[in-house]
């Protein structure tokens, strides 16, 4: 088989060359990317693309599978650039993979693609992909799955949806998407702080970036995977669980008064991440994974809080990979580059 992955170099996209490279079936991946690695990896070869102004039916030709994982989550104050990636992007990949003659193509969707939903028991994946309207994330990617629901017919198409992704090498990534350049890395230490505050109603749930991989090397390579699959590990992150993981006793706050800190700080140009996060957070469903296990034969090898506590570990240690979006010297010397008003790029 021979499998092209658009942002193969990200948290997810390394996690899936590398599962890649372990089936013998596999004989050629294609890592496209923004920006080439220093990175090697077994029977891969990686390629410079942009999903927004590449040519891409030449790079698909001949491809068993395209796996599309490339997406923009910074700049957040940029959403013409944020579009232009996520949906015109991914637009683009669909049209190319269909004119190409790709047998199939599976797509990286999110939790983030449904709407409100319960957090005290878990849904399947027929619940309403319509997004939070408040999180740009989440309206792309239900934007993109839209989209996709017009190739059904000339490709195979999977669409999984995982919750957070955690992994050690991802942690500098991570941070400069999500956190921004003034936290204290040491200082992200569970036991550190008696008190956790936690928003009323979070409830969250997470999987290993690596085993994310292996969902999307079974999807890829079982031809009669179609459809949606949600992929999530347990336990659910709830405040009680936050609490017994980190060492600190959970305090629930106002979920309106921790929605406004996070806009004043955003605006403030204090850290990258916009309210709608928070939003998305309090308001996508939990996920049963059941369809993933039956029909794909997925089960997680971490638990979502050995991925959670592994990612701090990694933020503690400024942890990273050789890849340009999970580089850890990207954002520069005392992370310099980070600071206002350019902000932290990030893209597969």
């Amino acid at each position: 088989m021979r499998i092209v992955v658009t942002g193969a170099t990200g948290n997810v996209g390394t996690s899936v060359v590398e599962a890649l490279g372990r089936d013998p079936r596999v004989e050629e991946i294609v890592g496209l990317a923004r920006r080439t690695p220093r990175w090697s990896a077994p029977r891969t070869r990686f390629m410079r693309a942009d999903v927004v102004t590449s040519l891409l039916e030449p790079l698909f030709a001949g491809a068993d599978v395209v796996i599309h994982l490339a997406w923009l989550i910074q700049p957040s104050r940029d959403p013409a650039a944020l579009r232009a990636v996520n949906v015109d992007g991914s637009r683009r990949v669909f049209e190319a993979a269909a004119a190409a003659g790709v047998p199939a193509l599976v797509h990286a969707s999110s939790v983030g693609v449904y709407s409100a939903g319960p957090k005290d028991r878990r849904v399947g994946e027929s619940w309403p992909a319509g997004g939070t309207p408040t999180s740009f994330y989440a309206r792309h990617k239900a934007e993109a799955e839209e989209l996709l629901d017009a190739f059904e017919e000339r490709l195979r198409i999977v669409r999984l949806r995982p919750a957070l992704i955690f992994k050690r090498e991802a942690a500098s990534g991570i941070r400069r998407l999500f956190i921004g350049p003034l936290l204290p890395s040491p200082l992200v230490r569970p036991g550190l702080i008696p008190v956790l505050p936690v928003p009323e109603g979070l409830a969250l749930q997470a999987v290993h970036s690596r085993d994310v991989g292996e969902a999307y090397r079974l999807a890829a390579t079982d031809e009669r995977a179609r459809g949606a699959y949600n992929v999530a590990a347990e336990p659910v992150l709830d405040g009680r669980e936050l609490g017994r993981l980190l060492g600190a006793r959970p305090l629930a706050v106002p979920a309106r008064a921790v929605r406004a800190a996070a806009g004043l700080s955003w605006r403030a140009r204090l850290q990258p991440t916009p309210p709608g996060w928070l939003d998305m957070g309090l308001g996508v469903p939990l996920l049963d994974s059941s369809r993933a296990r039956d029909e794909l034969g997925w089960t997680p090898r971490h638990s979502a809080g050995d991925a959670l506590l592994e990612l701090l570990d990694g933020l503690r240690r400024c942890d990273g990979f050789p890849t340009p979006p999970l580089d850890p010297r990207a954002g520069g010397r005392f992370r310099l580059r980070e600071l206002p008003p350019g902000g932290a790029r990030g893209a597969p």
